[in-house]
């Protein structure tokens, strides 16, 4: 796969925190970590992202590349709707970015950076296909198609937790939510009680697990991708729900299929930074 050599940032933009380093040679440097106020005004917001964004421009950076928690249309270089920054309804944030720093900025949503993260720097090394499946309050993924990320023509590619499961939906059932939405309980604390041995924190991972694996199901009778990779505050809980997860998945269709497909826990650090980073690879091919 190609690499650039060059200095390029990556950002990755949370509601309540935004984190960025430069990329150089493969390898990630000058990291840095800012809390920001994401109730403010979406010129304000934009604002505490120049500040953090010029601690780290310099004339040796080619590129910008920033992942948001919103829907991104590239065609419309617009972003819509991100998560937990309500002034950012509708924002042309790779043309504000490229005005300020006249190189080029390109934009895409958290998932899909976690997806490329993982195929340039992570478990999807070497393989033509992968969806980066990010488990934690909600469910979010990316995909990679032939080397190259699918974002879909709107941006909106990948939203299998949107899709209707049960009475409710995939997300409800197969992510962090699951916790307080069918036992009021937080997902932290089940995480807690789950490693001290607490049989009923234990059985609800493996209720979730369940759902999860239906939903992979359903990924991979649609895409028939070589491998999934799980990131996401919820991957650390893997143990407590991979046997019932896998269980699911093992009445596939395809039983043929079965003996390729590889599902991996990400541990890659820094994973969001470096597939914003990543996107100008892509770009590149």
């Amino acid at each position: 796969m190609k690499m650039n050599k060059k200095n390029i940032i990556g950002i990755d933009m949370g509601g309540t925190n935004v984190r960025a380093g430069i990329v150089s040679e493969n390898k990630l440097h000058e990291i840095i970590s800012k809390r920001i106020n994401s109730q403010v005004s979406a010129s304000e917001v934009l604002e505490q992202l120049f500040q953090i964004t010029d601690e780290l421009i310099n004339p040796d950076v080619s590129s910008i590349g920033i992942g948001v928690p919103g829907l991104v249309n590239t065609e419309e270089q617009m972003v819509y709707d991100v998560v937990y920054i309500p002034s950012w309804k509708k924002i042309p944030l790779q043309k504000l970015m490229e005005e300020r720093y006249n190189i080029p900025v390109y934009v895409e949503n958290d998932a899909n950076c976690f997806a490329l993260g993982e195929y340039y720097f992570g478990k999807g090394k070497g393989y033509h296909s992968l969806i980066g499946l990010t488990l934690g309050t909600g469910l979010g993924s990316g995909i990679i198609i032939n080397k190259k990320l699918f974002p879909g023509k709107n941006g909106g590619a990948g939203e299998f937790g949107m899709i209707e499961h049960l009475d409710k939906t995939v997300e409800y059932y197969a992510s962090g939510q699951f916790f307080e939405n069918v036992y009021q309980i937080n997902g932290e604390e089940v995480f807690k009680n789950a490693k001290n041995g607490n049989v009923a924190a234990i059985g609800m991972y493996e209720e979730m697990g369940k759902h999860l694996g239906n939903a992979i199901k359903m990924m991979l009778y649609a895409l028939d991708v070589e491998l999934i990779v799980i990131g996401g505050s919820v991957r650390y809980a893997f143990p407590y729900f991979s046997a019932t997860m896998w269980r699911q998945i093992k009445t596939f269709g395809f039983q043929k299929a079965l003996e390729h497909i590889k599902i991996e826990v990400s541990d890659l650090e820094n994973s969001g930074i470096l597939g914003a980073a990543a996107l100008s690879y892509d770009v590149d091919k």
